[in-house]
């Protein structure tokens, strides 16, 4: 009888343990905590980010050299002065201008007195000729004179009107308003006629542009018109502008080239100052866009994990616009759909989730 009660109890303690599972076997139902976003129809803005200077634009920068090596007598202006158009800048000193129209001037007079003197010599001569005292050869040559004297006095006279021009060059005055942007002589400086010696930069505020370093790959998509942003280091809002120029040409074997863009009004910032620029070149409205991150590629597939109830599914999605931090699906995505953007790496199709709130 104690042998039977023993083997009962060993069979019921056997098969206890036969019907607990594996720890291996035991499967976790816990959700996968993730972050979702609702699709939203959206303007979508492609832009084409550039290196940018502020700069004067064309015919607004002025960099003034002596006409030749001279003094400097007077330089009223200092840095940062403004200048009203007409205001004198600069008077050289050119001891060799001042001789050079001297010498011009009497040039002129000598060339006058010798087609004068031609002048009445063939007035006497033709006198002589008819009544016959004079020899109609002799009237010849100094018809012949007269012309020659009549073409010095043109080429004296030439030659002094250049030289007055030069000597001109002497006073420099302000051909446009602005103010100085450089100041790099002071009165009594001898000076070079060459642009590596320059004396003064005037620079018109009122015409700022911005030259912007585009990458030759974004330059096709850049046009004239395209809206434009200026970042400013700093600054709450950024100024707004438009592409004035692009390249017709660029150089060979270059990485970028220079596109310029116009401010839409006045700009505080002064040239020189380095910005960064966004310029829209795509604009597409009412596109179905997701964060970059929430798109996953595998192989050759490219898909997004969407919210089906409390579960995450893969969905296959193709791709159109792509910004730094958005990319337009053109296909696979409808508004209302809700992405999941944090924690989908590793998810596998199917997988419980839960929302974070």
């Amino acid at each position: 009888m104690r042998s039977a009660t023993l083997l009962v109890v060993v069979m019921l303690t056997s098969a206890s343990a036969c019907s607990k599972p594996a720890v291996e076997e035991v499967a976790t139902t816990a959700a996968a905590p993730v972050t979702v976003i609702t699709v939203t129809p959206a303007t979508l803005e492609g832009v084409v980010i550039a290196a940018g200077t502020v700069a004067a634009a064309p015919g607004a920068d002025w960099t003034i050299v002596a006409p030749e090596p001279a003094r400097i007598l007077e330089i009223p202006k200092a840095e940062g002065d403004p200048v009203k158009t007409g205001d004198l800048l600069v008077r050289f000193e050119i001891p060799s201008l001042s001789t050079d129209v001297a010498n011009r001037r009497a040039e002129v007079q000598q060339a006058q007195a010798r087609v004068e003197n031609a002048q009445a010599s063939v007035t006497r001569l033709t006198t002589l000729v008819e009544h016959g005292v004079a020899a109609q050869k002799e009237l010849e040559d100094a018809r012949r004179e007269l012309a020659e004297a009549t073409a010095a006095r043109a080429q004296a006279g030439s030659a002094s009107a250049n030289a007055g021009v030069l000597a001109s060059r002497t006073v420099v005055r302000a051909r446009f308003p602005g103010v100085i942007a450089r100041r790099s002589h002071n009165p009594g400086d001898m000076v070079e006629a060459s642009a590596s010696d320059p004396i003064l930069r005037v620079i018109d505020p009122s015409h700022l542009q911005i030259v912007a370093a585009v990458a030759i790959a974004d330059l096709a998509r850049v046009r004239v018109g395209n809206a434009a942003r200026i970042l400013i280091p700093g600054a709450d809002e950024p100024d707004t502008g438009r592409v004035l120029t692009r390249p017709a040409a660029v150089e060979p074997g270059g990485v970028s080239a220079d596109v310029r863009i116009a401010f839409a009004g006045a700009t505080r910032l002064a040239a020189g100052t380095p910005v960064r620029v966004e310029i829209v070149a795509e604009d597409k409205p009412a596109a179905l866009s997701v964060p970059t991150e929430a798109v996953l590629t595998e192989e050759d597939e490219t898909y997004v994990m969407v919210v089906a109830a409390d579960k995450a599914q893969k969905r296959k999605v193709a791709l159109g616009l792509k910004t730094p931090k958005q990319i337009e699906i053109t296909s696979g995505l409808k508004a209302g759909d809700q992405v999941i953007v944090k924690g989908q790496r590793g998810l596998p199709d199917g997988a419980t989730i839960a929302i974070a709130k």
